[in-house]
């Protein structure tokens, strides 16, 4: 049973697999239909983002999905390319390679593999935690203002000019500069789209559902959105033959499967990506894991992010050996897939299934497909991710957190997505650092007719003892804040001449570091010359485990206690006595 279970932690598949029927496998196949029709168009939408030939978003489309199929743990995430990563892809590659070259593509190629390797190696040593230092409000601005830079770089396409640029600095200058040059015919199919591709998203389900169209039908229709631009713009451009007339189409697409092939193993190469694969890793598992878990507790499902991490990372290598670039797990194809019904990865694979296809068999009829129906696609998908007024609540909630949210959104769109992410983690870190540098130090009392302990400044009512002094900690005492420590205790005690007994209430402190334990000592000695006992309640079990490996325990004056209260009691009574 032992060996079975570690097979199913290392395989989730056989889990779900050996419990696979014919009702789940046909929910499977249809959520697979309506996300195959959904990826297509987003799979070239996201390659043209990263800088690659469209036909790569397709092969970056079929391994991965199979493999996350085997490794993850969610029955429902939907990996493949999406639209910040692609844009990660891109700015760690154009600076140093032209854009659609062979070396453009074998080191996207190196670029996938490497963040597999990243993914693997934190799976190996359980490093899933460190996505943790991407707090909430640095992956939101971070995500709005990749946003906002995916959109203005895709208005190239709408307009037909050449444009380029990394920052918003460098974009709209290359864009004012473009409109000279403005193709109207590309700006009136690139403008239908984005009008037709809002409404669908908003109108189409509804207005589908008044004709009496089924639910399920009418949702997979609106979910189809895209496919009908594509169809639509595609026969515009045959019949009207605006290729000939300046409008930029994708041209012909290679049918069939790509050859598995390492990339270039380049160490010099290797070693200049790196970082930018260890930031495509982590953004790409924090978006990736934060969807799964919200998805699979709707339906009480367990993920497993140190699994994910096995998962993802299989998934791209197997993009980087199929030509394709990194991928991770998609919000919005996710949630389709969710709300399409599948049960199991198996839709996923059947998905890639419908991505073989197309490129086996269909790929010729994309030569006409407009680059600026593409740059619709995916203007439309990434400002659903601009949320400027989470800047608001978080400004309302913590100064700090907004501090960070707002360095990250601004170092994003000015200096570019790795220095913008990497200055929003820095500030988190350092800001957290200032906060508890300076922890809540609370003089407390007891109340009238209880046992409980509180803040004698917001509870004027509790009772203080003029021989005891109790001090409560709201903060885990390390070096940051030991000598704070030191400052607060000894500047509290210095007029108290009827003072015997110093009570630390340590009900918030999670944990003592050496520096710390120095400065209590201090303390403690301090106190001892002015004939004052330092005492301990409340001390959790962990923290009082580790002061047992010191000697501070046998040095201490004078006693830990289990509560404040007996603290208060028994120090009153030998006063009293």
């Amino acid at each position: 049973m032992h060996k079975r279970k570690a097979w199913f932690n290392w395989l989730p598949c056989l889990e779900w697999g050996s419990q696979y029927s014919k009702a789940a496998a046909g929910k499977d196949v249809l959520a697979a239909v309506i996300v195959t029709l959904m990826l297509i168009p987003q799979s070239l939408a996201y390659a043209m983002l990263a800088g690659l030939p469209p036909v790569t978003g397709l092969y970056a489309s079929i391994l991965p999905l199979v493999l996350y199929a085997i490794f993850g743990t969610s029955r429902t995430l939907a990996v493949g390319p999406v639209a910040v990563i692609s844009l990660m892809t891109a700015a760690a590659l154009e600076p140093h390679f032209s854009s659609g070259s062979a070396d453009y593509m074998a080191a996207a190629m190196l670029l996938a593999i490497l963040s597999g390797l990243v993914l693997l190696l934190m799976a190996v040593f359980r490093l899933g935690f460190l996505a943790n230092f991407l707090s909430h409000p640095v992956i939101s601005g971070f995500i709005s203002a990749s946003g906002i830079l995916i959109a203005l770089s895709q208005a190239k396409h709408i307009l037909g000019v050449d444009a380029g640029g990394q920052t918003i600095a460098e974009l709209l200058p290359s864009l004012w500069q473009g409109l000279e040059a403005v193709q109207w015919a590309t700006v009136v199919l690139g403008v239908a789209s984005l009008v037709f591709l809002f409404w669908v998203r908003k109108g189409l389900q509804p207005l589908l559902l008044k004709l009496g169209i089924a639910p399920v039908v009418a949702s997979a229709m609106a979910k189809a959105g895209p496919v009908l631009a594509i169809v639509a713009t595609v026969i515009a451009v045959s019949l009207l033959g605006l290729e000939q007339q300046g409008v930029k189409v994708v041209g012909a697409i290679p049918s069939g499967l790509p050859a598995l092939s390492l990339p270039m193993m380049d160490l010099g190469v290797a070693w200049q990506l790196l970082p930018a694969a260890i930031l495509i890793s982590l953004v790409g598992f924090v978006e990736s894991v934060s969807v799964a878990q919200t998805l699979a507790a709707k339906r009480r499902e367990r993920i497993e992010p140190n699994q994910e991490l096995v998962g993802l990372g299989s998934a791209n290598i197997a993009a980087a050996l199929a030509g394709g670039f990194p991928v991770t797990g998609g919000f919005s194809r996710s949630v389709v897939n969710f709300d399409a019904g599948a049960q199991t990865p198996m839709a996923g694979v059947l998905t890639a299934i419908g991505i073989a296809l197309t490129a086996l068999f269909f790929t010729p009829l994309f030569h006409n497909l407009p680059h600026a129906v593409l740059a619709a696609t995916i203007i439309v998908a990434v400002l659903s991710l601009v949320d400027l007024a989470s800047f608001k609540s978080t400004w309302k909630f913590s100064r700090q957190d907004f501090y960070a949210q707002f360095a990250t959104f601004v170092g994003v769109l000015l200096l570019g997505v790795e220095v913008g992410i990497i200055l929003g983690v820095s500030l988190s870190l350092i800001l957290y650092l200032w906060r508890t540098s300076r922890p809540h130090f609370a003089v407390v009392g007891q109340l009238p007719g209880s046992e409980h302990f509180r803040n004698v400044q917001r509870y004027p009512e509790a009772i203080c003892h003029p021989e005891v002094l109790s001090i409560r900690v709201d903060e885990s005492l390390y070096f940051s804040n030991a000598r704070y420590l030191e400052d607060i205790v000894l500047n509290l005690v210095h007029d108290k001449l009827q003072l015997k007994h110093l009570v630390i209430m340590c009900s918030g402190v999670n944990l003592i570091d050496v520096s710390a334990l120095h400065s209590l000592r201090a303390v403690m000695h301090r106190l001892s010359s002015s004939g004052i006992q330092l005492h301990l309640s409340e001390v959790k079990g962990p923290v009082l485990d580790q002061l047992q490996h010191s000697r501070f325990l046998t040095e201490l004056t004078g006693q830990v206690f289990l509560s404040q209260y007996a603290a208060i009691q028994q120090l009153q009574a030998r006063e009293n006595d």
